[in-house]
């Protein structure tokens, strides 16, 4: 059987949050403006947390010399989520993605910025963020946590916590109910494509929602 990461990516945020308002769950959808760079790309995984803040202080070695540091601890088959605390420097580009993609992660979302576009959708890495601006971090930023949990908008995201994230926005699932919540929208799919498949042989589509409860 697939494993949830996999069965996390055949689904879609839409199916995910109706599971999630239905089994009581406050909403964990993220800031709309945080959008892909590729809308063709989708992230689904577990979260690696990485929180950082600027620092005038620091030179331009410490910073690179820190953020490579990032770049190894980022654990393969996770989506890293970022809260960098800074609304002015990209906090993604080229290199440091295709090195994500080939170390195995699965995916970067960040509640700032991003840079080199063209070069990350060429390689396929899925980048979500917020803007896109030439102006990097170097002897301007350091990162200062991992795996702790960090905040985007309202939604607190832990390490371990699930990531869904297509051109409709970005939900998180909850580690802990991670199972149960992918469980329920892979049903909901399946009763959505009978609803479907009804009210295109010609069922009135309020009789096929009173048939099948789903609409």
């Amino acid at each position: 059987m697939a494993n949830l990461t996999e069965r996390l990516a055949s689904l879609y945020t839409g199916v995910v949050y109706d599971v999630m308002r239905d089994m009581g769950f406050a909403a964990a959808v993220l800031p709309h403006d945080i959008r892909p760079l590729d809308p063709e790309t989708k992230i689904a995984g577990p979260a690696f947390t990485l929180r950082g803040r600027p620092d005038k202080t620091v030179d331009a070695h410490t910073t690179l010399l820190e953020w490579t540091g990032f770049l190894s601890k980022a654990a393969p088959g996770h989506v890293v989520v970022c809260q960098p605390q800074d609304s002015v420097r990209a906090l993604m580009g080229e290199l440091s993605a295709e090195t994500l993609k080939h170390r195995g992660v699965l995916g970067y979302l960040v509640d700032g910025g991003s840079r080199d576009v063209d070069f990350i959708k060429k390689i396929g890495f899925p980048v979500f963020c917020r803007y896109t601006t030439p102006v990097d971090i170097v002897g301007n930023w350091i990162p200062e946590a991992f795996d702790e949990p960090v905040t985007i908008g309202n939604v607190v995201i832990r390490a371990g916590d699930y990531i869904l994230g297509d051109q409709d926005g970005t939900i998180v699932i909850p580690a802990a109910d991670a199972e149960r919540i992918i469980e329920r929208a892979e049903a909901a799919v399946t009763t959505e494509n009978l609803v479907r498949e009804a009210i295109m042989k010609g069922e009135d589509p309020q009789q096929a929602y009173l048939k099948y409860g789903k609409f």
